[in-house]
């Protein structure tokens, strides 16, 4: 087999289980048609925000499978699952009658929708009685491109529901929100793709990254002419590079290369002694800083985060002093903290009840996550899954279900799904597709991919706005640690 890894990257036969390729032998043989379902079983989050299927619809599912990809498929299942299990007349099927676009049917909820837990958020089905098997073998593919942007896109939302709570109660804005949580992430993850799709999903909620794949992945794949921004900072290496005697001329060097009046500049500031570098911003910088018109971001980025968050905070203000805004907190003039290190949900919650104990306004803060924010989540977070619902047999459509009585957590839903949303309040059900629909109810799972066509396209900003609208509408609660 020739080992050319774009090459079986591109191809969707090996996008999947090695033991899905010996399914279409193991339905029932009058089988004509299968459904199956994605929901989250719960989890971390009690709710969470849909994201993600468009990036994979128009990336896999417009690309055709064609004869080579069958030889391909077929020479490497035959080394690896001996026993001629290999369905080559099917694949060679969808290749003559459907062009090799994948005869299935993938209905959804809107992107940036947030619901709560064990609703239906997509199903997926086969359209064609000859390969019915189809929409379950799409089954890894299809979960693995929800499961993550989804999880990441829901961390993201809690955590700004959460920022957006402190600035309720110590700021008299929030319009720093969507630049308070940076995503830092792209060397924390495992490929370049995963960077592209959790960086895209943290962008639902968040304005700021320095995850190019993420940025450019939202661009291309929602349409978004630019969806995050970033700002000049420092690494540690940009300052060790002038050795500790020379540490005061590293930030001075910040000042004159990038401090412009009503710029921004992040430079981080515990290379050696966070204390002492926190006093050269506070002195012997203070003139430049006041002169040049620029906010500095101080990134302290060693010790116990709140602590030391806290005792910047404190250090700044004796400096550069603060202003007392109406709701009684201070503001530091010119200056700002952004955080770094040992982010994730419940160390923001730590620092902002520190920082607020200390009279300071959430307005000062700005945070960054890498690994915690993009890698250190799985599929159980919040227990996905992509389960078969229905059969149709000999035109009757018949439940399929699984309830072990060793796990009644893990039970399925049996028969065709449908979510339906109140018209009114908002809230969200899931029934039976044949059930009537109550009063006031509607169906808002909606037709994205059917038959090799996409059906659906939405923008960034729509997918935004929407995710705005349910944060507005639930005023999240901070969660407790789990």
């Amino acid at each position: 087999m020739h080992n050319d890894f774009d090459a079986i990257r591109s191809n969707f036969i090996l996008n999947t289980d090695s033991y899905k390729e010996s399914h279409h032998l193991q339905f029932p043989p009058d089988t004509e048609a299968i459904q199956g379902y994605v929901e989250s079983r719960g989890g971390r989050f009690p709710s969470t925000l849909f994201f993600g299927l468009q990036m994979f619809v128009q990336e896999y599912l417009t690309r055709p499978i064609t004869s080579a990809m069958i030889d391909q498929a077929e020479a490497f299942y035959d080394l690896h699952m001996p026993g001629s299990v290999f369905n080559r007349a099917g694949w060679e099927y969808i290749v003559a009658e459907h062009g090799g676009l994948l005869p299935i049917r993938i209905r959804a909820v809107a992107e940036g929708s947030v619901l709560p837990v064990r609703n239906v958020l997509a199903t997926v089905e086969s359209t064609d009685p000859r390969v019915p098997w189809i929409s379950q073998y799409a089954e890894t593919a299809l979960l693995r491109a929800i499961w993550y942007p989804t999880t990441v896109a829901t961390q993201s939302w809690y955590i700004k529901a959460m920022l957006r709570q402190a600035l309720e109660r110590t700021a008299e804005s929030s319009d720093g929100l969507a630049f308070m949580m940076h995503d830092f992430g792209a060397r924390g993850v495992s490929s370049l793709e995963s960077a592209a799709l959790g960086g895209a999903a943290h962008l639902v909620a968040f304005m700021g990254s320095d995850t190019v794949a993420g940025v450019v992945a939202a661009n291309h794949y929602y349409d978004a002419d630019m969806a995050a921004f970033s700002i000049p900072a420092a690494e540690h290496s940009t300052i060790t590079a002038w050795g500790e005697a020379h540490e005061l001329d590293a930030y001075r060097n910040m000042l004159n290369q990038f401090a412009r009046p009503g710029g921004l500049v992040a430079v981080v500031s515990d290379s050696y002694d966070l204390e002492r570098a926190v006093g050269y911003w506070g002195r012997e910088l203070r003139a430049q800083v006041l002169a040049s018109g620029a906010t500095i971001v101080v990134r302290p980025d060693s010790g116990h985060p709140p602590t030391i968050v806290r005792r910047t905070l404190e250090q700044l203000a004796a400096a550069y002093g603060t202003q007392t805004n109406a709701k009684g907190y201070r503001v530091l003039n010119q200056v700002r903290v952004i955080q770094g290190d040992g982010i994730d949900y419940d160390s923001i919650a730590a620092i902002l009840a520190e920082t607020e104990a200390a009279g300071f306004s959430a307005e000062n803060l700005a945070f960054g996550a890498g690994g915690t924010l993009l890698q250190r989540l799985h599929r159980d977070t919040q227990r996905f899954a992509l389960k078969a619902c229905a059969i149709r047999r000999q035109g009757t459509w018949q439940d399929i279900q699984k309830n072990p009585r060793t796990d009644p957590e893990k039970a399925s839903k049996g028969g065709r799904q449908a979510l339906l949303r109140h018209a009114q309040t908002g809230n969200w059900r899931t029934q039976r597709e044949e059930q009537p629909i109550p009063d006031g109810w509607q169906p808002a799972l909606e037709p994205v991919f059917e038959d090799g066509r996409i059906l659906r396209r939405e923008t960034l900003d729509a997918i935004r706005a929407r995710a705005d609208v349910a944060l507005e509408r639930a005023r999240v609660s901070i969660m407790p640690s789990s």
